[in-house]
């Protein structure tokens, strides 16, 4: 009996966690439905921007991936890192010639959503362009 509430409960785990996609472009597993991304709008072009963003996932962890997704055009840039152990995805969009759109998302290991982590890279973001 005690296998079969487990299993019950582990069928509706798999159920819970779904195929999400992240501010990248790219698919991952993680909780759905669940706020997980902080925006910001900075009066600067997409490459001060972006190289501000590489510099805060540098400063805070790991850059896995950098890259530009396949459907769009050299005005959107995105990457991948690593920070306190969960996935963060960063994206760095042009609203207008001198202003850039950013959207950090974060989420732990468990595809979990750490809106606090997306907050303070965003901030953090912020301050690199300050300087």
């Amino acid at each position: 009996m005690k296998m079969k509430i487990f299993a019950v409960f582990a069928g509706i785990a798999l159920v819970a966690t779904g195929c999400i996609s992240t501010v990248s472009g790219t698919h991952t597993a993680a909780v759905p439905f669940t706020k997980d991304t902080i925006d910001g709008r900075y009066q600067r072009t997409v490459d001060q921007v972006y190289q501000a963003s590489v510099q805060v996932i540098q400063n805070n962890g790991v850059l896995i991936t950098e890259y530009i997704p396949h459907d769009t055009t050299n005005t959107v840039r995105s990457l991948k890192g690593k920070v306190n152990q969960c996935d963060v995805w960063i994206s760095v969009q042009a609203v207008d010639p001198q202003i850039s759109s950013v959207a950090v998302e974060a989420r732990s290991k468990m595809g979990i959503s750490n809106v606090d982590l997306a907050a303070e890279l965003e901030k953090e973001i912020a301050l690199q362009l300050a300087r």
